[in-house]
C-alpha cells in the first residue's frame, strides 16, 4: 500500500542525531559460519525477559486456533490470519531502478542488469569516492559504508534505532535488534541515518566487491546464509548474489542475480524534514486527582507527521517521571487500537489489533546505567521524547491499520509495581485514519507513474511471532492448567533470523529467593501452575528439529554439533551421536531460565551479579551430573575453570551450550532440588586477560579470583523457598505442533516433536541425577 504525494525537503544529515539514543547492544552468540563470538551464550532472554517483566502489567493473552491432541503431543491449529500473512522475496533475476525526482524517486521493475565484472573484493566496510561525490539525502556523499549484511549507510557510525534494541553497526551498513521482525523493523529505520538497504537480512556473511567507474560506483555481494549452529536455518552454505550501482546523477540500481533467502528488507531511507503536522484527534479524560501526578492522564493527542507518521503524545496532570528515575521502571504508558466492526463502546470488550507502549526500564546487570524509557508496538519507532507533562511517540501505520477508515483507541497508564492508575481511562474512542500515507510499496506491481516516494521500501518476511502468551492461553484454556512449562514446534517460519526462541513466563509456583518473583498468571490464562515457555515455534525445517546433522555437513568449530560427531558417536554402538542433541540444548537451557540466571552475591559488602540472565563468563559452574561429555560447563553459562596456581586459568569448557550440558549445583539449588548445605564453595574470576593457550588448546586468561559460597548468595537473595523438601520434583511440559489454519501436521512434524518428548524426559532424569522427573502429557 502506499500513497503519491508532494514531498518533503530532506533533512541535512547534522541535524539527524537522535539526543535519545542508546548504547545498550543486543547480542549475537555467531558472527560468522564456523566462527562464533565470545559473548556468552545464547542470551536469549536478555531483553525479552528482563524488560517484559520489568515493565508492567502485561495485557492479557486469548486463545488464537484450536487445539486437539495426538498422542502424547498438542496439535494447536491457528486461527486464520492469526499470524499476518507471509510477504517472501519475489525479485529474483529483476532489477530495481530509483529514479530521482524532487526530493524523492520513481521506481521501475526491469529485467535484471548485471555487471559480471565486480571489481576488487573490499577488506574494509569504508568506501572513499575518488571520481564523483554520489548525491542522497540532500547532500552529495564522497564515502559511505557497506555493510555485510546488504545495506549502505551515509555518515557516521553511529546507533541505529531506539534505546535498548541497537547497538552501531559492527561490520557496516545499518543494522536492527537481534529479535526485531523483519515484517516491522524496515519502519523504524526511517530518519534514524541515510540508509540504502539493497537486500539487508541481519547475520548473513560472505564477500562484497566495489568498482568506482567515472560516472557509477558498482558494489556486488556474494553471501550465505549462517549455517551449521543451533541457531541456524542450514548445515550448508547458500547462495546469494546481488548487486547496487550508485550514479553521479543520484539514480539507484539493485539487481538480484540469485537469491536462497526469502526474506529482507529493501528500499531507500533519506533522512526525512519535519515540516508540517496536522491534528488527527484528542481524548480528553477525566481527572483522577487520587494518582500520582505523573499517572493521572488527562489528554492523548494524535497529530499526521508529514503524511507518513503517526504521532501519539500523552499529557498527564504533572510532569513525568525523567530518565534516571529510580521510580521509572514499570511505568507504561499505552494506547490501544481496535479495527473490529462496529467498534466497541466499552474498553473491556475490546480487542485492540494493534498495542503502542512507552514503558519504563532499567537494563539489568550493567555499571552505571539508568532507567529509560522505550516504545514498543508494531510500527512505533523505539525513540521516546519527554517535555514536563508530556510523553511522545510516533512511527508508521503498522499493517493491521492501513486502509482501516476508521480505528477505535483507547489509553492507560500503569504506574510501578504492576498498580494501575488509569482510574480516569475513558471509553473507545473512535477515530478516522485519513491523510497517513504508508512507504511500504509492492516493488514487483509498482510503476514510474507511482510516486515519488521520499522514502521507499518493501519488507519480505515470514509470518509474525505470536504473543506468548497467546499460545500459553490456547493450550490452557483448552486443556487445562496442567503444564509446568510448554515447547512450541511449528512446519512453517515465523519473522525471527534465529531458529531458535527465546523464553518467557510468569514464573509460576511461587518460588523465592531466586531473584525472581511471581507475577502474571493471569495474562498466561493460568490460575498457578505454569512457570515457563518457549515464545515461539520452533520450524521443523531449523537445524536444532533434526534428529542429527547429515553425514556430509562441514565440521564447524566447537560451537557446531558437528565439531562432536565422532566424539559422541562412541557412545553409541552404531557410530552415530544421540538424537536431538540441539533440541536438547534449547529446550535445556529456555527452561533452565525459570530459576536461572538472575541471582548476585553478596560478598565482604560487595553484592556480585552472578549474571545476568546467564552465568558470567568467569563463573566456576560446573555439571554436576553431566549430559553427554565428562566434563561440562552448565547449560546456563558459567564455565569448568582450572587453577594453575600461577595466577592463570584454564577454561575446560566455556559458556556456550552446545552441546546439550547439565547443570551445576548452584542451578539445582536454585531448582529446589539440593539443599544449600550440598552446594559446594565456588569462584567467579573477573577482569579475564588472555594468556594463550594450553597443549590441548583450551584457552587460558589471568583473572582476579572471588570465592563464592550459597551463603552469600542468601545474603543477597533470601534462602530458597520452597525449600529441598518442600520443593516441586514432578514436572509437566507440553510439546505443542503448531500449524496453520486448515493444516494437519506433516509426518516430519509429528516424527520429530515426538523424538524431542522422548529425549526431554530422558534428558530432565540424567540432568538432575533423578531427584525430579518430567512427564510429557497433554491430559
Amino acid at each position: 500500500m502506499f500513497c503519491a504525494r508532494k514531498q518533503k525537503p530532506l533533512r541535512d544529515l547534522t541535524n539527524s542525531r537522535n539526543k535519545n539514543a542508546n548504547t545498550w547492544h543486543s547480542v549475537n552468540t555467531r558472527t560468522s559460519s564456523g566462527i562464533h563470538g565470545s559473548l556468552r551464550m545464547f542470551c536469549s532472554v536478555l531483553l525479552l525477559h528482563v524488560l517484559a517483566h520489568a515493565q508492567g502489567a502485561q495485557v492479557p493473552g486469548h486463545p488464537i486456533g484450536k487445539v486437539t491432541t495426538d498422542g502424547d503431543l498438542i496439535v494447536l491449529e491457528l486461527d486464520q490470519g492469526a499470524l499476518g500473512k507471509t510477504n517472501l522475496f519475489d525479485l529474483a533475476g529483476r532489477t530495481l531502478v530509483f529514479i530521482p525526482e524532487g526530493a524523492g524517486y520513481r521506481v521501475e521493475n526491469r529485467a535484471l542488469e548485471w555487471d559480471a565484472d565486480f571489481g576488487p573484493e573490499a577488506t574494509d566496510p569504508e568506501v572513499t569516492l575518488h571520481k564523483f561525490a554520489f548525491p542522497f539525502s540532500g547532500k552529495s556523499w564522497n564515502s559511505l559504508s557497506v555493510g555485510t549484511t546488504g545495506s549502505i549507510r551515509f555518515g557516521p557510525q553511529e546507533a541505529v534505532g531506539g534505546p535498548g534494541l541497537r547497538g552501531p553497526a559492527r561490520a557496516g551498513g545499518v543494522s536492527i535488534a537481534r529479535f526485531d521482525q523483519l515484517g516491522e523493523a524496515a519502519g523504524t529505520l526511517i530518519n534514524t541515518v541515510p540508509a540504502i538497504c539493497v537486500f539487508f537480512k541481519p547475520r548473513m556473511l560472505g564477500a562484497h566487491y566495489e568498482k568506482e567507474l567515472a560516472d557509477r560506483v558498482v558494489i556486488t555481494w556474494d553471501l550465505t546464509e549462517p549455517f551449521g549452529n543451533i541457531q541456524d536455518f542450514t548445515w550448508f552454505k547458500t547462495v546469494n548474489r546481488f548487486q547496487a550501482t550508485l550514479h553521479r546523477n543520484g539514480s539507484i540500481e539493485m539487481s538480484y542475480k540469485e537469491l536462497a533467502a526469502k526474506d529482507a528488507i529493501v528500499g531507500v531511507f533519506p533522512l526525512l524534514s519535519k515540516t508540517e503536522e496536522r491534528p488527527l484527534a484528542v481524548i480528553n479524560f477525566e481527572p483522577h486527582s487520587a494518582a500520582a501526578a505523573y499517572v493521572d492522564l488527562r489528554k492523548v493527542r494524535l497529530d499526521i507527521v508529514d503524511g507518513l507518521f503517526l504521532k501519539v503524545t500523552f499529557e498527564t496532570r504533572g510532569p513525568v517521571l525523567t530518565e534516571g528515575d529510580s521510580a521509572l521502571p514499570g511505568v507504561v504508558y499505552r494506547l490501544y487500537f481496535d479495527t473490529e466492526k462496529p467498534p466497541p463502546t466499552r474498553t473491556e470488550a475490546a480487542h485492540p489489533s494493534v498495542i503502542w507502549a512507552v514503558r519504563g526500564v532499567a537494563p539489568p546487570g550493567r555499571g552505571g546505567s539508568v532507567s529509560r524509557y522505550v516504545a514498543f508496538g508494531q510500527g512505533v519507532s523505539r525513540n521516546v521524547t519527554v517535555t514536563g507533562n508530556r510523553i511522545s511517540v510516533q512511527g508508521i501505520l503498522p499493517t493491521a491499520l492501513r486502509g482501516v477508515e476508521q480505528v477505535a483507541i483507547s489509553a492507560e497508564v500503569l504506574g510501578s509495581g504492576n498498580q494501575s492508575e488509569a482510574g480516569n481511562r475513558p471509553q473507545p474512542y473512535v477515530v478516522r485514519m485519513s491523510g497517513i500515507c504508508s512507504p511500504e510499496v509492492h516493488f514487483s506491481s509498482l510503476t514510474r507513474n507511482d510516486g515519488p516516494f521520499a522514502v521507499v521500501y518493501e519488507s519480505f518476511h515470514y509470518l509474525a511471532l505470536p504473543n506468548p502468551r497467546d499460545l500459553a492461553c490456547s493450550v490452557i484454556t483448552a486443556l487445562g492448567d496442567k503444564f509446568d512449562f510448554l515447547a512450541y514446534y511449528s512446519d512453517f517460519r515465523v519473522d525471527n533470523q534465529e531458529a531458535g526462541t527465546p523464553s518467557n513466563g510468569p514464573m509460576g509456583g511461587n518460588v523465592t529467593g531466586i531473584g525472581q518473583t511471581q507475577r502474571g498468571l493471569e495474562g498466561y490464562c493460568s490460575k498457578g501452575r505454569f512457570q515457563w515457555g518457549f515464545n515461539q515455534p520452533v520450524y521443523e525445517g531449523a537445524n536444532q528439529m533434526q534428529e542429527r546433522p547429515p553425514e556430509d555437513a562441514p565440521i564447524g568449530n566447537d560451537h557446531d554439533i558437528t565439531f562432536y560427531r565422532h566424539q559422541l558417536g562412541e557412545r553409541s554402538s552404531d557410530g552415530k551421536m544421540p538424537p536431538y542433541v540441539y533440541s536438547m540444548s534449547q529446550i535445556g537451557h529456555e527452561m533452565g531460565h525459570r530459576w536461572a540466571a538472575f541471582i548476585s552475591a553478596k560478598v565482604k559488602g560487595e553484592t556480585i551479579p552472578l549474571g545476568p540472565t546467564h552465568w558470567a563468563r568467569g563463573l566456576q559452574a560446573p555439571a554436576v551430573f553431566p549430559f553427554l561429555r565428562p566434563i561440562e560447563a552448565s547449560a546456563m553459562g558459567g564455565s569448568v575453570w582450572q587453577d594453575n596456581f600461577d595466577g592463570t586459568y584454564t577454561q575446560l569448557d566455556d559458556d556456550y551450550y552446545v552441546p546439550a550440558t547439565g547443570w551445576s549445583h548452584l542451578d539445582l539449588y536454585l531448582m529446589g532440588l539440593i539443599s544449600a548445605a550440598e552446594v559446594p564453595d565456588f569462584f567467579m574470576l573477573r577482569n579475564l586477560v588472555p594468556a594463550g593457550k594450553d597443549a590441548h588448546g583450551h584457552p587460558m586468561f589471568k583473572a582476579d579470583r572471588t570465592k563464592v559460597t550459597i551463603q552469600n548468595v542468601i545474603a543477597a537473595e533470601g534462602p530458597r523457598l520452597p525449600d529441598v523438601d518442600h520443593s516441586q520434583r514432578n514436572f509437566n511440559t507440553g510439546i505443542v505442533v503448531i500449524v496453520e489454519h486448515g493444516q494437519k501436521p506433516s509426518r516430519e512434524l509429528l516424527e520429530r516433536a515426538n523424538g524431542i518428548r522422548q529425549q526431554w524426559i530422558d534428558y530432565w532424569a540424567i540432568t538432575t541425577g533423578h531427584r525430579a522427573s518430567m512427564t510429557v502429557s497433554p491430559l
